[in-house]
């Protein structure tokens, strides 16, 4: 149903469109994937926690990337911004991997911020230990969740989401903590 539709030849855009839902979040549609309904399911539930929880990572990296203080400011400003453009990657195979399953991905940030389980940052300026401490444990929340999808996932023969999860969200994420890890030595800058 459209409104305000304008004549058929009109350059005019077609503004102010209302549609109805025509699938809702949590459900599966049948995809001929070579997956059970119940394997399809169970991958898009897993997945769309792990989808919202790196669209939170992704916004904590752009916000310390932006945020960032100190005398390791560039080094960590442009290490923090090539993390945050790794995980918009995954985000978006994440979501298209949901949607080849059938499911829905969870894109809304209000959704997003019901369904992660990344605690909310401070909205103000953190001393950059915090900031990485932040970022670590938001990419521990991430892998324990993927290691555990993983296993599960195996059990419906979902090889593609387990594809996904080691290739993508587990290696990246296990080399970006360790980046992170690092900065957090507490070693000095030189020596005298």
């Amino acid at each position: 149903m459209t409104t305000n539709s304008p004549s058929p030849h009109s350059s005019q855009p077609w503004l102010h469109q209302k549609g109805e839902v025509i699938q809702e979040f949590g459900t599966v549609k049948q995809f001929p994937v070579a997956l059970s309904y119940e394997a399809r399911m169970y991958s898009c539930q897993r997945l769309n926690k792990v989808l919202a929880d790196t669209q939170i990572l992704y916004g904590l990296y752009k916000k310390h990337h932006w945020l960032m203080r100190g005398a390791t400011f560039y080094q960590l400003h442009l290490v923090l911004d090539k993390h945050a453009g790794e995980q918009l990657d995954i985000i978006d195979t994440i979501a298209e991997r949901i949607q080849s399953l059938g499911g829905v991905a969870v894109g809304d940030p209000r959704h997003v911020a019901e369904i992660t389980s990344i605690p909310r940052p401070p909205d103000g300026v953190e001393e950059v230990p915090a900031m990485l401490s932040r970022l670590l444990e938001a990419h521990e929340t991430i892998l324990i969740d993927a290691h555990d999808a993983t296993a599960r996932t195996a059990e419906g023969g979902d090889d593609g989401t387990i594809d996904l999860l080691v290739s993508q969200v587990i290696r990246t994420g296990e080399r970006q903590a360790w980046f992170l890890a690092e900065h957090l030595v507490d070693t000095p800058l030189v020596r005298a």
